[in-house]
């Protein structure tokens, strides 16, 4: 069974929790402890109705509140689909947060209030769902029910989004009009609105093609650990565990061991205690040699034939999650796959206005939420692929050596 990760965003109040909730409810996969704690909160709450919402929104100030701050994960599957759902916050002082929950997710669900149509912050995670390269948006024109169901109004945000999503890199986008509240379109069909003839949300999910999504092409292999059990049962063995990034790996396939650049064949490839007779992302395996080669945690598998471009100069887009502005010389630590190094940030060469989408040049800094082109150099060299070959080396995330927190999250482009 395949699994689907997705992600709601859109401005606030756009009913990203009520739809989840809503989701979950009509698809029967909330246990009945979990809806009688919700029901009996909302009556306290004096609401008419059960508040789907509360399934997502989770902690106080989200509930005093009635918006979403943190990213919220859920889990559910159907018969023919597991889903992992991340609603994020709409608020514009936590899109960094949008940008934690888009990172591995394979569909955007963006929430249109029918009321208020195209606003800022929809263009905004539009603009981050394309440059995350997630390759399927599903436009969700929310609160039909509060427009008394009018397809001119529907038909109108349609084209009003259409024309700003014609300037981004994004191909596959639906649109379904719902009312989240009352289920219209949601998981069963609306009788309200005869004249969409198009699926319900939850037909499209489970019907989604997201099997293409993943590079089966390019072979990378960041190694994650030496797996060394010195048992007696496993006195020689020598495994390197790691998650496949891109690629498909097979026992005799040739690979060469970056940064060494020296060659040799896959033995094995072992999950737990099977023999694999292949491996292809996002497992996690561990891989044997037939050779004994210098490999430690950092490096990478690839094909001698198609290998990734070792650097320490990289060009990047940059979302920026920290109050602190980016400064220009300053020492920070880069993270990709799971390789360490330190960094600079060299020049910021443009700053991206996320409501026109026009380039900026001229700035000196990036404060919390904005996103610009930038050149780093790094004390080692790391492995890379543009972010739109493949997401996994094509990205990296930007530490503050003196707190450890993470302050920005980079996609690689060509140069």
């Amino acid at each position: 069974m395949s699994l689907l990760r997705l992600l709601t965003c859109g401005s606030v109040d756009d009913g990203k929790s009520t739809l989840i909730g809503r989701l979950l409810h009509d698809s029967k996969a909330i246990f009945e402890d979990q809806l009688e704690s919700i029901t009996q909160t909302s009556k306290a709450r004096g609401h008419e109705r059960v508040d789907l919402a509360l399934l997502t929104d989770g902690l106080r100030a989200e509930r005093e509140q009635g918006i979403t701050i943190d990213v919220a994960y859920r889990y559910f599957a159907t018969p023919k689909r597991k889903f992992v759902i991340a609603d994020t916050p709409g608020h514009v002082q936590y899109t960094r947060n949008m940008v934690t929950g888009a990172s591995t997710a394979s569909l955007a669900l963006i929430l249109i209030d029918a009321r208020h149509g195209v606003v800022e912050q929809t263009r905004r995670h539009a603009f981050i769902a394309s440059l995350l390269r997630i390759p399927h948006i599903c436009v969700c024109v929310n609160k039909m029910d509060l427009v008394d169901y009018d397809v001119n109004v529907f038909n109108r945000i349609q084209s009003d989004f259409e024309k700003f999503a014609a300037r981004l890199e994004t191909t596959d986008i639906t649109f379904i009009p719902i009312s989240a509240i009352n289920g219209d379109n949601v998981v069963t069909r609306s009788k309200h609105m005869d004249w969409y003839t198009g699926a319900t949300l939850m037909h499209h999910l489970e019907h989604v093609h997201i099997a293409s999504d993943r590079d089966l092409i390019n072979r990378r292999f960041p190694v994650q650990w030496v797996i060394r059990p010195q048992s007696a049962q496993h006195a020689d063995y020598r495994g390197y565990g790691g998650q496949v990034a891109s690629g498909v790996f097979r026992p005799g396939d040739e690979v060469v061991a970056l940064p060494s650049g020296l060659t040799t064949r896959i033995k094995d490839i072992h999950l737990h205690d099977q023999v694999l007779e292949s491996a292809f992302p996002p497992m996690s395996v561990a891989i044997t040699l037939e050779d004994d080669l210098d490999i430690s945690r950092g490096d990478m598998l690839a094909s001698p034939d198609n290998k990734p471009d070792a650097t320490q100069d990289i060009e990047a887009m940059l979302v920026w999650m920290a109050p602190e502005p980016m400064q220009l010389k300053k020492k920070y630590f880069i993270r990709h796959t799971t390789r360490e190094a330190r960094c600079i940030v060299n020049e910021l060469k443009y700053q991206i206005d996320v409501q026109t989408l026009s380039r900026e040049p001229g700035a000196t800094q990036l404060g919390l939420n904005e996103i610009g082109r930038v050149s780093l150099r790094t004390t080692a060299p790391l492995f890379v692929d543009p972010y739109r070959q493949c997401r996994e080396t094509g990205s990296f995330i930007v530490v503050d050596e003196a707190t450890n927190n993470t302050v920005g999250a980079g996609m690689i482009i060509d140069r």
